[in-house]
């Protein structure tokens, strides 16, 4: 039955909420792809001094966090509640993609940077016009991570987010569901009593998946090559 579907979208809130995933997702991509490249890169230079000190204090990010409140007090001291940029803000680098970007670059030859240096060129010349050409695969994999990551989030969206015109459709669908088992469960008052709060699920978990199936496509080619990248020491 195709009624579970209409549910979802007889409320027109949904679409709005499909726009609002789509700009989290392209802008926090485009900005995690950006800020991830310009830590990465200089990492990879054996010439940046300190460039372990600075690599360890990175990583100890992965094993020790601020927890919940702290980043709350903080994204809120810096007034970013009901805005994107308490979403995008904090999770600006990925470290497990930058460490996979990391290695990648330092697997190019330096005798590519040597002869580009003696001809004149600078860091942002040789990342733009070397580095990132010759590393189509492993950014379009991270792209990927990073893209499923922003359209797949609610738990920041629901704390940090209290405008219903600005939730993502995650959150939206869940509340959906939340209202499907509670409408459903008050003897079908509300709600067709043959749309199920199961059906109301399946089809919530259709319509989140079916954008990201229709990427993953034309990304495939590079997901498999890049994905060996990080287990590949060099």
């Amino acid at each position: 039955s195709l009624e579970a579907y209409n549910s979802i979208f007889k409320d027109g809130n949904v679409l709005l909420s499909l726009k609002n995933t789509v700009v989290i997702t392209l802008f926090g991509t485009a900005f995690n792809m950006l800020f991830t490249i310009m830590c990465a890169y200089p990492l990879s230079r054996k010439r940046l001094q300190g460039r372990g000190f600075f690599s360890g204090i990175i990583v100890f990010t992965m094993i020790f966090g601020g927890g919940l409140i702290p980043s709350f007090l903080l994204v809120k001291s810096l007034k970013l509640i009901n805005t994107y940029w308490a979403l995008w803000l904090p999770g600006l680098i990925s470290v497990y993609n930058m460490i996979i970007l990391k290695t990648f670059f330092q697997g190019i030859p330096d005798s590519l940077e040597e002869a580009a240096m003696i001809d004149g060129a600078n860091d942002i010349y040789i990342l733009v016009r070397i580095m990132l050409p010759l590393s189509g695969s492993v950014l379009a994999t991270l792209s990927l991570f990073s893209a499923v990551g922003w359209w797949n989030d609610y738990y920041n969206s629901m704390i940090y987010l209290d405008t219903t015109t600005k939730l993502p459709m995650t959150v939206r669908l869940m509340q959906m569901i939340s209202n499907a088992n509670r409408t459903f469960s008050m003897n079908g008052e509300g709600v067709d009593e043959y749309i199920t709060p199961e059906a109301i699920k399946a089809s919530t978990i259709v319509v989140t998946m079916v954008p990201i199936l229709c990427v993953y496509p034309f990304l495939q080619k590079y997901f498999v090559k890049g994905v060996m990248i990080g287990s590949v020491k060099g």
